[in-house]
């Protein structure tokens, strides 16, 4: 790791090196903090979690031939470093933020109520066209996990898209001021972490506070049909880079026109979408693989950030192409001559509604299998009913649901449709004991929940049996 000597670490983090004896000049091999991923020379910081605390596993990672350990306790091992520090979880974020500076790359930051995952993979899958890309992994984009990807940066990497996650204000400070981005992307402002952010202006100030840590003289890319984002005039005196669909503006719009846009979008249901996108030099037909035409919107975003760094059409029109989803976000899997929608990563009523849009699209009988949406504040109850409403207009045919708050979707099917057929549980098991026999081949089955409900269980089970 480029510039991780033990005493550039213990500088970046405030905290005193202890017991180095002369080997304060020794560089890291790698920084974790799951003590079964240590190996020889890397360092590991012990964090306080829930369930367990990473102090109790020094002497194990110590044995493992471990570097050192950042640790907020004072450890009796002789001729053994540590960097003793105030806080564990800020030493490793002060780490990050030291990492990435050291390091010659083009940072793209990504946040957004919908889509982020999605808009990260298609961004990747178009710079890699042109450069040696290093992307968010997972779910690792908030406080721990964003560390944990800019610590896999090497020197190597060219360009890094990093995801960047949030539910409470003064979190994206955080997060930003250790990504530092060049470009930054803010997909939209939705309906999401309402218990905290109250609304959906509140959304909007925490997703830009991202824009007091760019680099200087940093992009900025907005969903131009998005009525908040649209609003956003300015940033760090330059005036950010606009998408959307067609070239109608919002009654909101600050800008004069979108710099990118698409035209001539055809659904071609599971199979994807084509359309015509149009920049200020050029229009090109592209091919997204991934169904929902919701993905217009991630590809020209992606298609923005190739531009900004230099792509060319040919290389843009070839990222999108070759994109692929990662479970749990819109992944189709084919098993036994059935379709499964494997969108069950997490959920609020925008990803809900597009996620039955892409089911509405498939052949044979259509199964919504559904359960709670997490942090939607006092209106949580309406919004499920909201989101059972557009289920019943997209003549979906089938519901299966559990979940306290699933009960109000279920009643506004029940209400506004007189053809989708309802199954409500009472449990995640008791839905699976009816759902395994029920299901026949030529079907698509979309399993969508907000996190918390474990529906990943009901996808290995379908795809296994």
């Amino acid at each position: 790791m480029k510039g991780m000597t033990l005493d550039a670490m213990a500088k970046a983090c405030h905290g005193k090196l202890m017991g180095a004896n002369s080997m304060q000049y020794l560089r890291a091999a790698g920084i974790v903090i799951d003590s079964r991923k240590v190996h020889e020379g890397y360092v590991f910081v012990a964090l306080k979690g829930e369930r367990s605390d990473g102090h109790d596993f020094i002497p194990q990672v110590f044995a493992e031939n471990a570097l050192a350990v950042i640790s907020e306790r004072k450890l009796c091992i002789t001729g053994k470093p540590y960097i003793l520090v105030k806080s564990t979880h800020q030493a490793l974020k002060d780490l990050a933020a030291f990492y990435r500076s050291v390091l010659d790359l083009k940072t793209i930051g990504i946040s957004g109520s919908v889509g982020k995952t999605s808009t990260k993979e298609m961004i990747a899958s178009v710079l890699a066209q042109k450069y040696r890309v290093h992307k968010t992994e997972g779910n690792f984009n908030n406080e721990i996990g964003l560390p944990l990807t800019v610590f896999k940066m090497t020197e190597e990497h060219q360009a890094a898209v990093l995801e960047m996650g949030i539910s409470e204000f003064d979190e994206m400070h955080r997060l930003a001021a250790i990504a530092r981005p060049d470009i930054a992307v803010i997909t939209n402002i939705g309906l999401c972490h309402l218990e905290t952010l109250a609304d959906r202006d509140g959304i909007l100030k925490a997703k830009t506070e991202m824009f007091d840590h760019l680099q200087e003289d940093a992009t900025v890319i907005l969903n131009g049909d998005d009525d908040k984002l649209c609003t956003i005039a300015q940033v760090q005196g330059k005036q950010p880079i606009f998408y959307g669909i067609g070239t109608q503006k919002p009654s909101a719009a600050a800008y004069d026109a979108k710099a990118i846009y698409a035209t001539d979008i055809q659904n071609l249901g599971l199979r994807g979408i084509q359309l015509q996108i149009h920049t200020e030099k050029e229009t090109f037909p592209a091919h997204i693989p991934i169904p929902g035409e919701h993905n217009v919107y991630n590809a020209l975003a992606a298609t923005a950030v190739g531009l900004t760094l230099g792509l060319g059409t040919e290389e843009i029109k070839a990222g999108l192409k070759q994109v692929k989803m990662i479970d749990g976000r819109t992944n189709l899997i084919e098993t036994n001559g059935k379709i499964v929608i494997d969108d069950c990563y997490n959920a609020n009523p925008v990803s809900m509604k597009a996620a039955l849009d892409v089911l509405a699209t498939a052949d044979g009988r259509t199964i919504a299998v559904l359960g709670d949406m997490n942090e939607l504040g006092e209106d949580k109850e309406a919004l499920h009913y909201d989101v059972g409403t557009y289920l019943a207009d997209k003549g979906i045919d089938i519901l299966f649901c559990t979940g306290t708050l699933c009960h109000e979707l279920a009643n506004a099917v029940r209400e506004h449709s007189n053809t989708c057929e309802v199954h409500e549980f009472a449990s995640k098991h008791a839905l699976l004991k009816e759902l395994l026999p029920f299901l026949q081949e030529g079907d698509a089955i979309l399993i969508k929940a907000s996190h918390f409900m474990e529906f990943s269980e009901i996808v290995e089970v379908i795809i296994t049996t």
